[in-house]
């Protein structure tokens, strides 16, 4: 569904300069998702209440969120389901087109380059890249795989402003190091390392064996409280 923008919200500055919190950005995605679906069920308007069910957090934390954006809905009424689509999608720089560069084309980077909701969020994959022989000169997703020795030929032609590694932990910083050198001002960050940049270049790490880790630690806490709960009715 497209959203146009209106004069007013034209002249609205980035969040960057307006002081949004870290915590507050990283649920901006979380509403856009939330607010995606209610578009594709033909939802014009929505309340702080039902969105924030949708996007499970409180309707105040919603709230507070939004009026970062401006965005302080209508009593009785809610929010504009198209309209606050725009207003975060530009907030997040989803407006323009941003082009990627993956480096490591194994299983994750298969998955990462054949992935469709890049696209559709405002991100193209413009070239993969990988060190092994054998991968080189294939075609993933429509994409010729080049040498990671012609990185920066790479970043410069695609104009990528965005880098993701999908790399074994030792070659990260080396191939980090030079995409910044390239050109390459944030990063995805899917190896275990972590990585060195300096100031002006934004890194984000996923770390999926950490994630599970965390899930393991809440899993054996409700565990040990389901045990002490058993204990107690017992007779």
């Amino acid at each position: 569904m497209t959203v146009v923008p209106t004069a007013t919200t034209r002249r609205r500055p980035p969040t960057a300069s307006r002081g949004v919190p870290d915590a507050t950005v990283a649920r901006l995605p979380v509403y856009l998702r939330a607010l995606t679906t209610l578009a594709a069920k033909g939802v014009a308007t929505v309340s702080s209440q039902a969105l924030a069910e949708a996007a499970g957090v409180g309707p105040a934390k919603l709230r507070k969120d939004l009026s970062y954006l401006g965005s302080y809905g209508t009593r009785g009424v809610g929010y504009e389901v198209d309209h606050l689509m725009f207003q975060i999608s530009r907030e997040l720089g989803l407006t323009q087109d941003w082009r990627v560069v993956i480096a490591g084309i194994g299983n994750l980077g298969h998955a990462l380059a054949n992935y469709g909701g890049f696209l559709s969020r405002g991100f193209t994959v413009a070239a993969l890249l990988d060190a092994d022989p054998d991968v080189v000169g294939e075609h993933v997703a429509g994409l010729k795989v080049s040498h990671v020795d012609d990185l920066e030929d790479v970043v410069r032609s695609t104009g990528a402003r965005i880098g993701v590694l999908a790399t074994p932990a030792g070659a990260a910083q080396p191939l980090c190091d030079r995409m910044v050198a390239a050109g390459i001002t944030a990063i995805l960050n899917f190896a275990p390392v972590v990585l060195q940049v300096p100031a002006g270049v934004e890194v984000r790490k996923v770390d999926l064996s950490t994630e599970l880790q965390i899930l393991a630690f809440h899993e054996q806490r409700k565990a040990a409280a389901d045990a002490v709960r058993g204990m107690a009715v017992a007779p």
